[in-house]
């Protein structure tokens, strides 16, 4: 009986250690917190390639759901102003820098007594720009404060998706061709990682320019071995020109924005954007139109 008895309180006792291991493992997995976004990512380049690096066609408007003042401002400009002094070391403004030479690194701020999440921050290769996403749950300032080329940004965990929203963001652009963005524009982002794989999906909202919300997607792999060197950036003067000169194109006096619509043997129209172009239906209209001929023919 006495081997009977201490069989039973010795499985007893292994019963309420695996109880207790369990519980504790429940208690791991209820404390979980969402995706670690942190580290070195390298920028991939198997979508939009062409615009994101060499830079997209002057008067290449196709799938932008742009306003008349929008393409008016685009018409007027010029290549030639990013050779001005105060326009040679300005960053990309947070809704474009993930989209040009964008090797990222990521980290997070932890506070160190609640070890709670209070901001998440990123730098971004090209002129360095650095930005801070507060997750403590803080507002947004007033509208009269600062506009910045990064803004204001808050996050928030969806499951394992970062979800970011940032307003005061400083004039900037959607397309590096004169496609404007204004500083009254909204930008919301989805951070979402599949292991080595991190997917940003942006949505901008623009009252001033854009006629619905403009989205696009970008993607980088993880790279524990990237290091990214600094960038320091000086302007000088590149082009000598009369004090108060700015490059740009009076409305109407363009000349080259049917370059695009003839290198690709496309009709003029759909390369004037427009929320309609953004659609799929709308190459049953393009069908209907003549290509615009090239010089020569």
């Amino acid at each position: 009986m006495k081997r009977v008895r201490s069989f039973v309180v010795a499985a007893g006792a292994v019963v309420a250690i695996a109880l207790m291991g369990v519980s504790q493992l429940s208690a791991q997995n209820a404390a979980r917190g969402p995706m670690d976004l942190s580290g070195e990512w390298a920028p991939l380049f198997h979508e939009d390639q062409p615009e994101r690096i060499p830079g997209p066609d002057i008067g290449d408007y196709l799938g932008l759901p742009i306003n008349e003042a929008a393409r008016m401002h685009a018409d007027s400009w010029d290549a030639s102003i990013l050779t001005l002094p105060e326009h040679q070391c300005k960053p990309h403004p947070a809704d474009y820098s993930p989209r040009g030479p964008a090797n990222l690194r990521i980290w997070r701020d932890i506070d160190h007594d609640s070890q709670n999440l209070v901001a998440i921050h990123t730098h971004i290769s090209w002129q360095q720009p650095e930005r801070t996403i507060w997750m403590d749950g803080r507002p947004h300032p007033p509208e009269y404060a600062a506009h910045t080329w990064q803004g204001f940004s808050t996050g928030k965990f969806d499951g394992d998706m970062l979800t970011v929203t940032t307003t005061h963001l400083k004039m900037g652009w959607i397309r590096r061709n004169g496609i404007p963005r204004s500083d009254k524009a909204t930008l919301t982002e989805h951070f979402v990682r599949h292991g080595d794989y991190l997917t940003l999906i942006s949505v901008v909202n623009d009252p001033v320019y854009l006629t619905e919300p403009f989205v696009r997607t970008t993607n980088w792999v993880a790279d524990p071995h990237q290091t990214i060197a600094p960038y320091p950036c000086q302007a000088v003067v590149e082009i000598d020109r009369p004090q108060g000169i700015v490059p740009n194109h009076l409305p109407g006096s363009n000349q080259f924005l049917r370059e695009f619509a003839a290198k690709f043997n496309l009709p003029f129209e759909p390369t004037r954007g427009g929320a309609e172009t953004m659609y799929p239906e709308y190459v049953m209209k393009m069908q209907t139109m003549a290509p615009v001929a090239k010089a020569g023919k």
